[in-house]
């Protein structure tokens, strides 16, 4: 399924619940304010942790994925023999097989939808468990370090607050996924061709007035 990690990201830019769940924690004396910003969902993709479970889900649904790509390749090549062969048929030889087209067309869209489901609800809970810690860490981390503030500047337009500006050293995301992954005992997973790596759009040139 080609679109397992856009769904990730999908996933990951509604999934906080960890967090919100988290108590508050008492109200720290008047005094300077130390604010920091974190990409938070940013950082969750990021730990190894994360990107070796997602690994393993992916590999998990990798037979399925071959399968409704068998399914879509057959589906193909009867409609090609069909189009081919069309005005050689008659009508109801024609119908017949436009039927049997339609039926395994209805059958992949049944099976890749249910995987989807199955993908979005498994990768959900793999994003939760990681979040859950993640969250933990950043709690220890901010408290060693004396922050008042940590500002979650990952830019979900549904949650709030937007960060405008923020001077590069606020960021403390890397600092929370090396610290997390130490913490985790999990090794960095092994890189990964570079065509399969998701490539940012280029940003559009600014109209001429």
């Amino acid at each position: 399924m080609k679109h397992s990690l856009a769904i990730a990201v999908m996933l990951a830019s509604g999934i906080l619940s960890a967090a919100a769940q988290t108590p508050a924690a008492p109200v720290a004396p008047a005094g300077p304010t130390k604010i920091a910003v974190i990409a938070f969902q940013a950082a969750v993709g990021q730990t190894n942790e994360f990107q070796r479970n997602f690994a393993d889900l992916q590999k998990k649904y990798d037979p399925k994925r071959t399968q409704i790509k068998a399914m879509a390749d057959e589906i193909d090549g009867l409609q090609k023999q069909l189009q081919a062969q069309g005005d050689k048929l008659s009508d109801a030889e024609r119908a017949s097989r436009a039927k049997v087209i339609d039926d395994k067309q209805k059958s992949a869209q049944r099976l890749a939808e249910d995987a989807r489901n199955d993908l979005q609800g498994e990768l959900q809970e793999v994003y939760n468990g990681v979040a859950g810690k993640v969250f933990d860490t950043l709690a220890k981390y901010a408290q060693q370090q004396g922050y008042t503030l940590v500002v979650d500047g990952s830019g979900s337009q549904q949650q709030a607050p937007v960060v405008l500006y923020a001077s590069p050293s606020t960021d403390i995301t890397k600092a929370i996924i090396d610290a997390y992954n130490v913490s985790s005992g999990v090794p960095a997973p092994p890189p990964q061709p570079a065509a399969s790596a998701p490539k940012p759009a280029a940003p559009k040139p600014a109209a001429a007035h």
